[in-house]
């Protein structure tokens, strides 16, 4: 009797601490979800005068020693302490537009914008480095639409191509007050692009028949499976020029001196030809031109943070490695 008593005892201990700990690990796990849920969000901003400080003073390490990287060390950190006194007089607000197809970057543009309008002012300046060969022309005109509300503020909005700004890349770069390439890089594809394949004669050959149903005429111009007539060729090449002049309205308001007609053809042009041409406005490539700003100016560099699923990852790195063939 005495064992059953010990034994129940003993059950009932174990039953009450394996609860405890089952109760531990769902308060722990709930607030590890809230936290990541928090974390999926955040804005980043790392001052790029220090990075280029500590290149120096790393390189200036192996080049003295002793007493005179001791002097070097001290008369940088005075230079150092004078150059952030010097803040509140100007700075430059750097961000980065690596695009893909599906302007995917804009999502995290529009709260880096809408960040450093709560800020800058117009005695700043925004860089923004843009790398992209362009894509849907809906989600471009969004990043498009984002440097504007920078310059409708009058700050003065800098973009920098050091590889490629083609097509939409280009609608983005126009809006800028300054354009600065690198001599090779890509700048220009003023144009449109539509391809549809056709399976038609396919599904024939196997008695495959195929049957679309729309409400109104040109709700579907071309189609992959069933057979295009010339009336739907017309107009979709039709929707396709309407959006190419609309294209070039939007750069010759913003840069009305370019002769579109010798510019707006679709070509594209490395850096040198693209300053003869006035598609850009000096060559000189990001890491020149603010290197030679963090003399007498704060850089900040705002990097907005979305953790996006890993479903939503692949499917955009997929995107990203066809856009990337395509431009090769």
């Amino acid at each position: 009797m005495e064992f059953w008593q010990d034994y129940g005892l003993f059950l009932m201990k174990t039953v009450t601490l394996s609860a405890a700990f089952v109760v531990l690990a769902l308060f722990l796990t709930a607030l590890s979800v809230r936290g990541r849920e928090r974390s999926r969000e955040r804005l980043e901003v790392r001052r790029l005068n220090d990075r280029y400080h500590n290149m120096e003073m790393a390189i200036q390490q192996e080049l003295l020693g002793g007493k005179k990287l001791r002097q070097f060390a001290k008369l940088r950190a005075k230079q150092h302490k004078e150059e952030q006194a010097k803040d509140a007089k100007r700075r430059i607000f750097v961000l980065n537009f690596v695009g893909d197809i599906r302007a995917s970057q804009v999502e995290n543009l529009r709260q880096e914008v809408s960040a450093l309008l709560t800020l800058a002012g117009k005695d700043d300046e925004v860089v923004v480095r843009v790398e992209t060969g362009g894509g849907v022309m809906h989600g471009y005109g969004l990043a498009a639409s984002q440097l504007v509300r920078i310059r409708e503020r009058g700050i003065p909005l800098t973009v920098t191509v050091d590889k490629v700004a083609a097509s939409g890349g280009y609608m983005l770069a126009c809006v800028a007050d300054r354009i600065l390439a690198a001599p090779f890089a890509i700048v220009g594809s003023i144009g449109v692009i539509g391809q549809v394949p056709n399976f038609h004669r396919l599904l024939q050959r196997h008695d495959v028949d195929f049957e679309q149903h729309t409400a109104g005429q040109y709700k579907r111009t071309l189609t992959m499976f069933g057979e295009n007539t010339d009336e739907r060729r017309a107009k979709f090449v039709e929707e396709l020029e309407d959006a190419h002049t609309l294209f070039k309205d939007f750069i010759r308001q913003h840069r009305p001196q370019l002769e579109l007609d010798k510019v707006a053809t679709g070509e594209h042009w490395f850096g040198e030809r693209a300053l003869s041409l006035g598609l850009v406005d000096e060559l000189k490539t990001s890491d020149d031109y603010l290197l030679a700003a963090s003399k007498d100016a704060t850089l900040l560099e705002l990097s907005f943070k979305h953790k996006e699923k890993l479903g939503k990852r692949l499917s955009i790195a997929f995107e990203s490695a066809i856009a990337k063939l395509m431009q090769r």
